[in-house]
């Protein structure tokens, strides 16, 4: 049985939640964000909340029931407070900045980078060394966080490159260490 699926989620006033056919439609004051909803799944609005069912007992059901409940809970917080992930850039010369609203990253290449916003995520560089990726869809965000920490992924040995503010590198030994 499936405890996440069960546990109703609040719905917060100025939010709105459609369902038509597969997919849930929410509204809120960041926007409108849409999920499919596999079948054999129910959703309903009521008393201020939203319940999620499931139809049967076979397994992809229980899966898709925990799974859809979570998807829909991050839309209602994504609509309402809307999602975040910080990057800190590590290196000498390394550096990001803002143009409009695109992101240019100096990451020890010839050239740099510049990454264009994609729809509903925006940028925020506080300083020169970190960066805040924000947006009202968790996929968006952290997939964008991702490919920008793609560019330079952190290295082992010096610890140099873009990571996640919450991210230890594991750093190795080099060639002197090894030699004892």
């Amino acid at each position: 049985m499936s405890r996440i699926g069960l546990a109703p989620i609040p719905l917060p006033s100025g939010v709105e939640i459609k369902v038509e056919g597969n997919t849930s439609i929410v509204k809120g004051p960041r926007g409108v964000l849409e999920q499919h909803i596999p079948l054999g799944i129910d959703v309903k609005v009521e008393d201020g909340r939203i319940c999620c069912s499931r139809q049967g007992e076979s397994p992809r059901e229980r899966s898709n029931h925990g799974l859809v409940r979570a998807l829909i809970a991050n839309q209602v917080t994504g609509v309402t407070e809307g999602f975040s992930k910080s990057l800190t850039i590590i290196g000498v010369g390394y550096r990001a900045e803002l143009k409009g609203k695109n992101l240019s990253l100096s990451l020890g290449h010839s050239h740099p980078i510049l990454y264009e916003a994609p729809e509903g995520v925006e940028f925020e560089v506080p300083d020169q060394t970190h960066v805040v990726v924000k947006g009202s869809s968790k996929q968006r965000v952290g997939q964008v966080a991702a490919e920008i920490r793609g560019f330079r992924p952190p290295e082992p040995y010096k610890g140099k490159g873009v990571r996640y503010s919450d991210e230890t590198v594991q750093k190795k030994a080099g060639k002197a260490a090894a030699k004892g």
